[in-house]
């Protein structure tokens, strides 16, 4: 990894040209931390069947330690977003991985209910810590191509999510909650690699100071001309220049998108499975075939969607991602068993084009503060979506699988509401 050459070569040049320059070696590394984390993050899900069994868990209990590792996570992202926006930390990316190697060692030794609860709570803080700062390495390091570099990051990331099934079956079922001493090779390796990378960061945080946002993104909403921009300076403009109704409009509708999006997955991870078996007279087992698939085109389509948003623009990519896959997701719960397949790899695909291209819209409307509006985006309605799929939980209790799943296949349809996003371009 030539980190630190990176920086160094880039000492002779302007500041326009670093700024344009995409740093690959950067990208790959903090894309790397980032599928280390996330599948730190997947240790707790995966352990959880052999620990219910252990200690005799309820499945009460067993939610509220899903609960408080996504609360952790996500909730305070943009929390932490908002202070490195103000004082810039570049070593809270190994920090965080030390609060995560803690809580993965407590987790393999934690004794009771309590001291487990503690161990996913110090996974989560450490989660939240990278997400913000790992989302700023990345837009520093991207120059020109946001999209590609973001969606590289974010291809990271889902990948560990996704290892979650494997751990279970491979690992901690066969040998115990004990076995997630293994992951503390999976933290170290995070600890070096984000200490490397922070010292880059550290060398190169001129490129998100103040007066790095100071050329300030055009906005143009639909059908108003572009004059209409205040002036940087005027009251009710936002620190990146742009008209803060513009920019909570902006926001709001990304968090409205990314809270459809991860409400409809966990929906699908989930809960299909019991959907599929009951529907077509099958066993979980078989279920998993089309689960899996679902998985790895997200991840193909993560990775798709940043460079269509370089070229296209991010709005477009951001209203087919999710719009785009309305009608094969009202489809699902009424074809046969022989079209299930088909429609998931599909799905799963336009799903998660605009993922990542999300967090580089936000980025674009908040020039001053990339880190909060990283945290807004991913941590912040990640994290209300987890709250939304416990909400389509319970509604099953109340009326029944087969009701609630046809109508949380709607949820896709707010992609409509892009429409009203405003054109930002830099």
């Amino acid at each position: 990894m030539q980190l630190r050459s990176s920086a160094a070569q880039a000492v002779p040049e302007t500041a326009a040209q670093r700024t344009a320059k995409t740093v690959f070696s950067v990208v790959a590394a903090i894309s790397v931390i980032h599928f280390l984390n996330d599948t730190m993050q997947a240790v707790v899900p995966a352990v959880l069947p052999y620990i219910r069994e252990a200690r005799a868990l309820t499945y009460t209990q067993v939610g509220f330690v899903l609960f408080m590792l996504n609360m952790t996570s996500s909730v305070l992202q943009p929390v932490v977003g908002l202070y490195s926006d103000r004082r810039p930390s570049p070593y809270m990316l190994p920090l965080g991985m030390m609060l995560s190697l803690l809580g993965i060692i407590g987790i393999a030794l934690s004794p009771n209910y309590g001291w487990l609860l503690l161990s996913v709570v110090l996974i989560g803080l450490g989660s939240a810590l990278f997400h913000p700062e790992g989302s700023k390495v990345v837009h520093m390091a991207a120059g020109k191509r946001r999209g590609l570099a973001q969606s590289i990051y974010q291809v990271g990331g889902n990948t560990g999510s996704s290892t979650q099934s494997l751990l279970t079956r491979y690992i901690f079922l066969p040998f115990g909650q004990i076995a997630a001493l293994w992951f503390t090779f999976v933290a170290g390796a995070a600890v070096i690699i984000s200490y490397l990378v922070s010292r880059w960061y550290k060398a190169n945080l001129r490129l998100v100071s103040p007066k790095s946002a100071a050329a300030k993104p055009s906005v143009t909403k639909a059908g108003a001309p572009q004059q209409q921009r205040e002036a940087s300076g005027a009251r009710g403009v936002s620190a990146g220049g742009l008209p803060r109704q513009i920019v909570w409009l902006g926001l709001g509708i990304l968090m409205l998108q990314m809270i459809a999006r991860s409400s409809y997955i966990t929906l699908i991870q989930n809960y299909y499975q019991y959907f599929y078996a009951d529907t077509y007279g099958t066993t979980l087992l078989q279920a998993q075939l089309p689960l899996i698939l679902f998985g790895f085109t997200g991840v193909l389509g993560t990775f798709v969607g940043g460079p269509l948003a370089d070229r296209f623009g991010p709005k477009k990519v951001i209203f087919i991602s999710l719009a785009g896959a309305a009608p094969f997701a009202l489809l699902l719960p009424f074809v046969s068993k022989v079209w299930v397949i088909p429609l998931l790899i599909v799905t799963g695909f336009i799903l998660m084009l605009g993922f990542a291209v999300i967090v580089v819209y936000a980025q674009m409307l908040m020039p001053a503060h990339i880190g909060m509006a990283s945290g807004l985006t991913v941590g912040l309605s990640f994290g209300l979506g987890a709250i939304g799929a416990v909400a389509i939980g319970y509604c099953i209790d109340l009326f029944g699988l087969y009701p609630v799943f046809i109508a949380s296949s709607l949820l896709p349809l707010l992609g409509l509401f892009t429409i009203k996003l405003p054109e930002v371009s830099r």
